[in-house]
């Protein structure tokens, strides 16, 4: 059994609750009816909380028979059971004593009073419910669960579903509590949907990025020498690192960004002043003490930090020269390499790493120059939208929780209400497609996350785009304004490519290593019929007009038949394959064939260089 690396989602509010979609209710019921299912077979089963996720649903169960797949077949027989008797899911608000009292008697999360076999886990579940708030259960048949909903109807309106791993979890996401076993599951309205998915979950696997990034030789883990989560860029793998910054760049230069450059590391006090540390210490590599060579016993210790962000080198840039209002905005990016200690067990692939590489900038701008540069930073996300060919995307607005002020978000209840009323206007008059969740703003403003679709219907979190109100006043920024007086300027953090690691994970998966042209790690491979020195000759200068106008072009002009020349340039995923024979050399043409759509003609040799260069600038699908 795995350990599960996802930590136990926090308590939804109510107001959360009554928000779940259709889909995620099926999920929810079907997660209780799981456990009526398991408990009809070890009616001794704790369980703990089985809530809908973003692709189906767990619940937690401590048991000492160790659940495996070969159970699944048997669970879902008496799953369903319950299903066909079509029990209503009933809801009963009960006062906190009586709640007690169920849970003292293992009636909570069972299907029947079990002396002696406490329900432990819905005492600590029940303790987490506020003082005030309703207490409810949810029954189904005899399944009767400390539960504040929603549900379907009844249990004959879950439609399809599906166990489908188990892993091990602790209680609460702490581990100093009790390791559980979680059984995932998924639920949609109909079979057919639960099909797609499992066709999907497939063409994942297909499309995996370490699977594909091995094969095409993209990039390498070291963990022996360079360690977990370090990923070492393979030349092919580089080419695709290059050309994202390549496009990054021209986009940035045309939008009136300046680049800089920055340390990989800044003393103790850079983060301590931003408030990354002591908040953000968990996430961050361990400092590295130096002291000077010849200095005195006893003297000062000073701790330098692999940088986790690039935001407080950038406040420093800023804070380098005065600034005026004349200044602004002044928008400085970096593609920056920064280090975060995620725990071993989140590591995954390119997906979750200790060192990456974003395509970071920060605009620090007045008030009234907000809205349009927050419009700006939308556009640069649809443009590049477009260049990948993502057609389905959304945008996550995250606000704060006005409860929390002065523990999870910075005090400063205006500044919330004014940026969040600016960042829900911009994206309401660019008819931009989002969302907005309360209560996940990063620490120092709103912020919006950027959801993409992949070519399978895969969901993927890409990009973040963050209002900063906090941070520059901590670090003392400042500019001169037009009344001659010292503001402090907005900041707005922006990352539309995110990381190289993420990124490139996800185009991996997207184009299924078959990159266009622009991308391709070999653009252009040229192959002879045979050996035959007449065509080599032919094909030589074609190859160095290609270089000449960087093109990625190898050659293959060995006596191998034509047939495995091509299969080998399938294999690599070459794009385009410019193939010649002695008619080709008598018409001055090239035979073009294009990876995994075969021969599309042929062409004049001029005519087809032309094509390909032009595709190349295009940045052509």
């Amino acid at each position: 059994m795995q350990a599960d690396n996802q930590n136990s989602p926090e308590r939804k509010s109510l107001d959360d609750r009554n928000k779940m979609t259709e889909l995620e209710r099926i999920r929810h019921s079907c997660a209780h009816v799981m456990a009526t299912a398991i408990l009809r077979i070890w009616p001794e089963a704790q369980f703990a909380a089985g809530p809908p996720v973003e692709n189906g649903f767990y619940y937690d169960v401590e048991l000492s028979h160790r659940i495996s797949p070969e159970d699944f077949p048997r669970i879902e027989e008496e799953m369903k059971k319950e299903i066909k008797a079509n029990n209503v899911f009933e809801r009963i608000v009960v006062t906190r004593e009586q709640a007690l009292q169920d849970a003292e008697s293992g009636r909570l999360g069972g299907l029947t009073e079990r002396p002696g076999n406490v329900s432990k886990f819905k005492l600590g579940n029940l303790a987490d419910i506020p003082e005030g708030e309703p207490i409810s259960y949810f029954r189904n048949g005899d399944f009767l669960d400390l539960c504040a909903g929603p549900h379907v109807m009844r249990t004959g309106n879950i439609g399809a579903f599906k166990l489908t791993t188990v892993a091990s979890a602790y209680y609460k996401g702490d581990e100093k509590n009790p390791q559980l076993q979680r059984i995932y599951g998924t639920a949609f309205k109909n079979k057919t949907q639960l099909e797609e998915y499992f066709k999907m979950l497939e063409e994942a696997k297909r499309r995996d990025h370490r699977k594909i990034g091995a094969e095409m030789g993209l990039y390498a883990i070291d963990t022996e020498y360079v360690g977990p989560g370090m990923p070492l860029w393979l030349p092919k793998g580089t080419v695709l690192v290059e050309e994202l910054e390549k496009l990054a760049k021209e986009t940035e230069f045309a939008a009136g960004y300046v680049r800089v450059r920055t340390p990989h590391l800044a003393r103790e006090k850079m983060y301590t002043t931003s408030g990354h540390l002591p908040y953000y210490a968990e996430s961050m590599f361990p400092p590295m003490e130096l002291k000077e060579k010849g200095a005195a016993p006893g003297a000062e210790v000073e701790r330098y930090f692999l940088k986790a962000m690039n935001c407080p080198h950038h406040h420093r840039i800023f804070a380098a020269e005065p600034r005026s209002y004349r200044d602004l905005p002044l928008r400085l990016a970096e593609y920056g390499c920064c280090y975060r200690y995620e725990q071993s067990g989140e590591l995954f692939g390119l997906m979750r790493v200790r060192s990456l590489n974003m395509n970071d900038a920060h605009i620090y701008c007045t008030e009234d120059q907000f809205a349009e540069e927050f419009r700006a930073v939308n556009d640069m996300y649809i443009h590049y939208f477009k260049v990948f060919g993502l057609d389905k995307y959304q945008m996550r607005y995250s606000t704060h929780d006005p409860s929390k002020l002065g523990q999870k978000f910075v005090n400063e209840p205006e500044l919330w209400k004014k940026t969040e009323d600016m960042v829900r206007r911009v994206l309401v008059e660019s008819g931009i497609n989002f969302v907005e969740v309360a209560n996940e703003a990063a620490f120092y403003g709103p912020k919006i996350d950027v959801q993409v679709w992949s070519a399978i219907g895969r969901e993927f979190t890409i990009a973040t785009n963050q209002v900063d109100f906090a941070v520059p006043s901590r670090f003392g920024l400042t500019y001169r304004d037009r009344d001659n007086t010292e503001k402090t300027p907005l900041c707005i953090h922006r990352a539309p490519l995110g990381t190289h690691e993420r990124f490139i994970g996800f185009l991996i998966e997207h184009y299924a290593g078959n990159f266009p042209l622009w991308l391709a790690p070999e653009q252009v491979r040229v192959m002879t019929v045979n050996d035959d020195a007449a065509l080599r000759d032919y094909a030589l200068p074609l190859v160095k007009e290609l270089r000449a106008a960087m093109v990625r072009v190898e050659t293959d002009f060995t006596a191998n038949p034509i047939k495995a020349k091509v299969a080998d340039a399938e294999t690599a995923r070459v794009h385009t394959m410019l193939v010649i024979g002695a008619r080709d050399v008598e018409a001055g043409n090239v035979s073009v064939r294009l990876h995994g759509k075969g021969h599309v003609g042929v062409r004049p040799k001029a005519e087809a260089v032309a094509g390909i260069l032009q595709a190349i600038r295009d940045r052509a699908a």
